[in-house]
This record gives C-alpha cells, structure tokens and sequence, in this order.
C-alpha cells in the first residue's frame, strides 16, 4: 500500500480521541492544573501512551478476529460471558453519557452568560438529544457521517485552546520539569483519578475494534492500524496537555481549584486576563467536545450491549441503534435531574467519569483474553509489545478500580 493509500485509511482513533476528550476530559485538565500546575503532566503523558497501545491492541483485534468482540468471547467462554461484558461496557459508557448532557449545560454559561435560564438550557439539551436521534436514524452508512464530523470538531476545541495557550505563555521550564515523576503533596486524588479515566479510556480504546471494522480495515491494513492510533492519540494527549498548561499558567496558585465548579467559573478567571474572547473560546471548546461525545459515546454503549447480547455490532444495525437512544435517554434524564436540583456539574462529572473505572479490568482482561489466544498465528497474531500494553491496561484498570472505589465509599 502507498503511503498516501495509508493516510487514506486513518481515521478510527480520531473518533476515539473525539470522544475521549469530552467535556469531562476538559474540566478536569482544568482543575487538575490549577491544583498542581505543571506537576502531573508526566502522569498525563503517562496515561496517553498506554491510551494509543491500547487502541492499536484493540484495532489489532479487530482486524485478526474473525468475528466481533463479543461473538468471540461468546464462541470461546459462551454467551453469557459475552453478555456481561457487555452490559459492564454499557453502564461504564452510560456514565460518561451523563458527564456529557451535564457538561453541555455548563458549556452553555460561558457562551451565552448567566442570565440563560433553566428553561433554555433543558431545551437545547433535549433539542440536542433530538437531534441526535434524528441523525442515528435519519442517515446511511453513518459511520462516514461520524467521521467527518470529529475531525471537525477536534479541529475547533484545538483552535479554542490553543488560542488561549498562545495568550497564557506558559513557563516552558516548568512543564518539562513536569516530564519527571512527582506527586504533589496533598493532591486531590479524585479529579487526578478523572485525569487518567479521561484520557486512559479502556471502553473507548475497546471501542477502536469495532470502528476498524467499520472503516472496512483487514489483516493487510497493521501499517495504518499503528499510524491512526499513533496519530488520533498524539492529539487526544496534545489538546489535554494544552488544557492542563494553560491552566497551570493562569490559575495555578491564583484561584482556589475547589472553587471551579463550572465552565463558567474557569472562563470568569480567564476573563480579566484575556477579554471576553477567553470566556467564549473556552467555552466554545467546552461545546465541541461535548458534541463529539454525545453520539459517539451513546454509540459505543448502544454497540458493546448489543455486541454482548449477540445483535449485532454495526452503527447501522436496529439493536445497537435501539440501545444508543437508550443511553441517550439515560444521560438526558440525569443531566436535567441535575439542572433542576441545582447539583455541581464539575462534581457530577467527577463522580460519574471515576466510577466508570471501576468496570475498566474487566474490559481490559477481556482484551487481554483474546490477544492471547493461540489460534491467532502468523499475519494474525498479535505482536508481544501489545500484549504488554494489555497486561499494563489490566494493571492500571486495577489500580485506578481500587482506589476510586476507596474514595467513593469514604474509607
């Protein structure tokens, strides 16, 4: 294949890093460098190389396995096995769904103001919500559609940030003294387990078999099945670790980071120091990565359900149309459940991004699982490096399972 045939055929890891790098990803990037400044960019760094071994691991996978993930689990360990994984894969995804509806109610404070009534916000939630439906029913050969819209919107939130970025002048010693391991002292252990949740995603890495499959990927495409992953997650990690910087430059020891409960509240600091194109960059960028994951990620819940029940694993089949509009539905219902109780959105997506963890090993056995088997010889074996990175994926899955569900139950 030519290398221009390969450029052809990327695509699928930049729907993941699309989804990823939600609304959940952007605050918490945030906070976390408000908190810390420069200290944890190594960690950031950290999680997003596992991120793009992961997603070449699954996008391997993908193309090797005669069958999807789910109809391969089911055929080696039966379908209730399938089943689980499945339905895990959906709760953990439904989780990040009502980060997703949360945030964009957050997004809309910075662009149109305080005085945006309840009323209104619900209704361009419910309207997106619509929209969305419309589209996942409405349009053929939808993974292209899918596609092209994430490339233009991590095109935006890139724009948006790094705009603010050019403005911030970050201290350059600074954030490569941050390339060497530290922990800050009495760091806040739960936005920094969001931190890693939100750009090691292994229900979004997982998500990478499915999509390869759809891009018509086979065993002779392992040249760009290294390359997207390469590429989409180099951006996933760039953008968070923009994010992170500038906040590091602007908000590290000037404001109080518990005190950053909204979009809102992050633009008003940026405000003073920039103007008001500060306030409507950032949340511009807010809003384009909400919108990049409100389909996808539904998706990605609707297709692993439907996968694991054995009905089907394409975007343009019913049961996993079916069960995309029922995390839809879900994730509508909390984020207007929390607009009118008045909850915290930065603490909804705290608490709903760290518990999606906890369901992370067993995605990530499950990867390691059918990367081991033996039948998957000569072009379809899977090389050993990624069978590392499987092993390394089980480890944090456990890690960071251990400790959110620690802190989630107060001991």
């Amino acid at each position: 294949m030519t290398r221009p045939g390969v450029v052809r055929k990327l695509g699928p890891a930049i729907v993941v890093a699309a989804v990823v790098l939600g609304p959940g990803s952007i605050l918490t990037n945030s906070r976390v460098g408000a908190a810390h400044g420069y200290a944890l960019v190594w960690l950031l760094v950290a999680a997003a190389l596992l991120m793009a071994g992961t997603v070449a691991l699954a996008g391997r996978l993908g193309t090797c396995l005669e069958g999807s993930l789910g109809d391969e689990l089911a055929r080696r360990l039966g379908r209730p096995v399938a089943a689980l994984v499945g339905s895990v894969a959906f709760v953990i995804v439904a989780c990040y769904q009502v980060s997703n509806d949360a945030a964009v109610l957050a997004a809309l404070q910075p662009l149109f103001g305080e005085e945006v009534g309840s009323t209104f916000r619900i209704g361009l939630l419910v309207g997106l919500n619509a929209a969305v439906v419309a589209a996942l029913y409405g349009l053929r050969h939808l993974y292209r559609h899918v596609e092209r819209l994430m490339k233009l919107l991590v095109g935006v939130m890139v724009l948006g940030f790094a705009t603010n970025l050019w403005f911030a002048r970050p201290d350059l010693g600074a954030l490569f003294r941050g390339l060497v391991p530290s922990w800050p002292e009495h760091a806040d252990l739960l936005p920094t387990l969001a931190l890693v949740a939100t750009t090691f995603s292994i229900a979004g890495a997982c998500y990478q078999a499915y999509l390869v499959r759809e891009k018509g990927w086979t065993v002779a495409d392992h040249k760009a099945g290294l390359l997207d992953p390469l590429l989409g997650i180099a951006m996933l990690g760039l953008v968070s670790l923009v994010i992170m910087t500038t906040a590091a430059a602007t908000l590290h020891g000037q404001v109080d980071p518990t005190a950053l409960r909204s979009a809102t509240d992050v633009a008003v600091q940026l405000e003073p120091l920039y103007g008001t194109s500060a306030r409507i960059l950032f949340g511009l960028g807010i809003f384009a990565g909400a919108v990049s994951s409100f389909l996808v990620n539904a998706m990605i819940a609707g297709v692993f359900l439907a996968d694991g029940l054995g009905l089907g694993s394409r975007m343009d089949q019913p049961a996993p149309r079916a069960f995309t509009v029922l995390a839809l539905l879900l994730g509508l219902g909390a984020g207007i459940a929390a607009e009118l109780s008045g909850a915290g959105i930065v603490e909804v997506i705290f608490v709903a991004q760290s518990a999606s963890v906890v369901g992370g090993p067993l995605l990530a056995l499950t990867l390691l699982y059918l990367a081991t088997r033996g039948d998957l010889s000569a072009e379809r074996r899977v090389p050993g490096w990624m069978r590392v990175c499987a092993l390394l994926a089980v480890a944090a899955s456990l890690v960071l399972a251990g400790r959110t569900a620690s802190l989630l139950l107060g001991s």
